[in-house]
């Protein structure tokens, strides 16, 4: 540890802001994997998660009254960590959402066909709207295919109901199958 401490403040501070962005970006992830279910890969980042955050913290701890740039450093990359983590989360996609759409119904078989075709599962429902009938569609499916799904349902009808809720399948469903 001496030989860390001893580098080059321009060496040091680098390597301080991004060990802690990349220890943040950990815990982001971590915390999404634990919560989907994933608890042995959530614990295993845990595990080099801690190792960075001990030595990024003794390392700002030693002098920090005689540097206290060091803690600017390191909140600053606590916030870039945060920003990185959530970004890197949303392009793994972990996890299963449930999506709700409420489409007119001269709409739902098409579209409903056009899902499935996908490789999603949809359940459609008779519905009665303000004005005339609609379907709703129910699908559960991997938050990485949201945006394709959406996509679909709007080339169909331009002004669709769309809801998207995180969920936690246990058991059953077309392709979600838990074991």
């Amino acid at each position: 540890m001496e030989w860390f401490l001893s580098l080059s403040p321009l060496i040091l501070y680098p390597l301080i802001f991004f060990g802690k962005i990349i220890e943040v970006s950990m815990a982001t992830v971590r915390l999404v994997l634990i919560t989907k279910g994933e608890k042995f890969k959530g614990s295993v980042i845990g595990f080099f998660e801690v190792v960075i955050w001990v030595i990024i913290t003794a390392t700002v701890l030693v002098d920090i009254t005689e540097d206290p740039l060091k803690v600017v450093i390191v909140s600053l990359a606590f916030a870039f960590g945060n920003y990185l983590g959530s970004f890197i989360e949303g392009k793994i996609g972990l996890g299963t959402v449930k999506v709700e759409a409420i489409i007119k119904k001269a709409h739902g078989k098409r579209v409903s066909i056009a899902l499935r075709e996908m490789g999603l599962g949809v359940t459609a429902v008779d519905a009665y709207g303000k004005d005339d009938r609609k379907e709703v569609l129910h699908m559960h499916i991997p938050r990485k295919k949201i945006d394709k799904t959406v996509k679909l349902l709007r080339s169909f009808q331009e002004d669709v109901m769309i809801t998207i809720n995180d969920i936690r399948p246990v058991v059953g469903g077309h392709g979600i199958i838990r074991k």
